[in-house]
């Protein structure tokens, strides 16, 4: 049996009673990076042996944890914080679960994206999730370009290295749009920071941030939807 176990983003609180028996109980732990997770393990008195399982040798770990399953062993599947799968390590794995009928579970819990996009006050009833912007500036600007164009609110992850570059992009494409950045989830110095992109990238230039962060784009008004319409229509 597969389980793919979410883990806290920051405050160890968050771990559920059923994640922790979930991975007392497993035979092998999948872990993105295994001196991160011993010290989940070690916090939570979890004795599983910890292997290796990120990008670099997924597709390797992959097979070896597909004979693990075939036996019937029991494989759970854990990222650095938050839901294996978005942005880490997983979704192959489960793939092949799926394409050979073996049996999984997904266990719900934190999730940075969820936690960032709630906390953001903007809409979402509908939401669109781009991951990590690109690091490139020609793909970081066509995303944000499609965001100024989208309905919908725009998630996605950043880091703080790169966060002042994204912003200088967001004053060219979206003058005017509220934006949030929300870091540091769940821990001490929690911040939903919503503003304007010169304002933010002034704050931000200032206050070099720590840390990997969300980024939000609230979406259009439908009064802003309306107008853009007409206006390609020629009205």
């Amino acid at each position: 049996m597969l389980y793919l176990v979410p883990t806290p983003i920051g405050n160890l609180g968050d771990m559920t009673q059923r994640a922790v028996e979930v991975l007392k109980n497993a035979t092998i732990i999948g872990a993105e990076d295994t001196r991160h997770s011993s010290i989940l393990t070690q916090h939570f008195g979890i004795t599983t042996p910890l292997i290796s399982y990120h990008e670099h040798n997924e597709a390797r770990r992959t097979q070896e944890l597909m004979e693990r399953l075939r036996r019937e062993e029991t494989v759970a599947i854990i990222s650095d914080a938050g839901m294996p799968g978005i942005s880490d390590p997983g979704a192959r794995l489960l793939a092949a679960c799926i394409a050979e009928g073996l049996p999984y579970s997904v266990l719900p819990g934190p999730s940075a994206l969820i936690t960032g996009l709630i906390g953001s006050g903007f809409p979402a009833d509908a939401f669109y999730y781009g991951g990590f912007l690109p690091p490139k500036s020609g793909g970081r600007e066509r995303e944000l370009e499609a965001a100024a164009n989208r309905r919908e609110t725009s998630v996605f992850y950043e880091s703080p290295h790169r966060l002042c570059k994204t912003l200088e992009a967001a004053v060219r494409f979206l003058p005017g749009r509220e934006l949030c950045v929300a870091r540091e989830l769940s821990k001490t110095f929690e911040e939903y920071r919503r503003g304007l992109a010169p304002e933010l990238l002034a704050h931000f230039t200032a206050h070099p941030p720590k840390g990997e962060m969300v980024f939000l784009v609230r979406g259009l008004t439908s009064r802003e939807w309306r107008d853009r319409e007409k206006a390609a229509a020629g009205e």
